[in-house]
């Protein structure tokens, strides 16, 4: 029992209870039929989500006011440099995405410019970025209409036993992010700028270096995320990152990650992933119209994320 109720007060374990709740109903719904498939379908999606949902939580963790909004447009423009390099050769995927890679660095890297040189707050300077980046894509991007290589949508798309293959290497990333939070000076320091950033710098964190390789890092993962969808989806498009300003800032929040900084969690963006898919999946198998969906899912986030805020309060 005690054990039990230690498990219910971490917050992250409240998106995976509301994503179990969330299948068992639409199951219920559908009389048993298709829930493996289910599971299967919401891995698939939840990979993307929970990639730039990371680069956003270590983005959020470093303190109020931090965030990325100029991830949708990152990712559009990403895909588009990614399919662009490949151009359908199986010999240029390596170097496809690392483009995708170096272009989400720089983008990365240009917020903290902006925010650093401008001195403007990171939600401003990161919102004007992802406009100046949409226009990139629109001229580039546009019309594109060049297939990912055979291989590597074939890659995207492959399952082991029903589990997707993405979901398997983005559950190694992310015990690899968790060790590199919680084990290593660069998580450490990032810990210690969102609990108190005067204080961080008088014990010698280098702020500006940390906040710098932080947006860069969550950069980086949008441009991977980019190419990814490219290779699932078979095709680069202008708006094939727009649900991902949100999302990503969704899975942070419930999965446990404090908004004021200095506290993240890792396991809990899975769990919001997760949640966030299946609640999708339940709302179209209930037949919900898309303005009611939004309502529903609007609300449901709220009550996960006040159930985590209680359990806190009650620790």
């Amino acid at each position: 029992m005690a054990s039990l109720r230690l498990l219910l007060a971490k917050p992250w374990i409240w998106s995976f209870i509301g994503a179990a709740l969330v299948w068992l109903a639409t199951v219920t719904f559908t009389g048993g039929y298709g829930g493996g498939g289910m599971i299967t379908a919401a891995l698939s999606l939840a990979v993307f989500t929970v990639i730039v949902g990371v680069g956003q939580m270590f983005v959020i963790t470093l303190g109020p006011g931090n965030v990325d909004l100029s991830l949708p447009a990152n990712i559009g423009l990403a895909s588009a440099v990614a399919m662009k390099v490949m151009d359908g050769n199986d010999q240029m995927i390596a170097v496809g995405l690392l483009a995708a890679l170096a272009c989400g660095m720089a983008i990365g890297a240009a917020n903290y410019l902006l925010i650093w040189a401008l001195r403007i707050p990171p939600i401003i300077a990161t919102l004007s970025a992802s406009f100046i980046i949409q226009s990139i894509d629109i001229s580039y991007g546009r019309g594109l209409q060049i297939k990912p290589p055979p291989g590597f949508a074939d890659f995207a798309n492959r399952q082991i036993l029903g589990i997707p293959v993405l979901a398997i290497l983005t559950v190694l990333f992310t015990i690899g992010a968790a060790i590199a939070l919680q084990r290593m000076i660069y998580g450490r320091s990032v810990l210690a700028i969102g609990q108190n950033i005067r204080a961080a710098w008088l014990a010698g964190v280098n702020v500006g270096r940390i906040r710098f390789l932080t947006y860069t890092l969550s950069g980086a993962l949008g441009g991977l995320d980019g190419a990814l969808l490219a290779g699932y989806f078979r095709g680069a498009n202008v708006d094939i990152g727009n649900e991902y300003l949100l999302a990503s800032i969704a899975v942070v929040v419930i999965g446990g990650t404090s908004v004021a900084g200095g506290k993240a969690n890792v396991p809990g963006v899975w769990g919001a992933a997760l949640f966030l898919v299946l609640l999708l999946t339940m709302l179209n198998t209930f037949g919900v119209s898309a303005g009611v969906r939004l309502l529903l899912t609007g609300l449901i986030i709220v009550g996960v994320i006040t159930a985590a805020g209680g359990q806190k309060a009650l620790r």
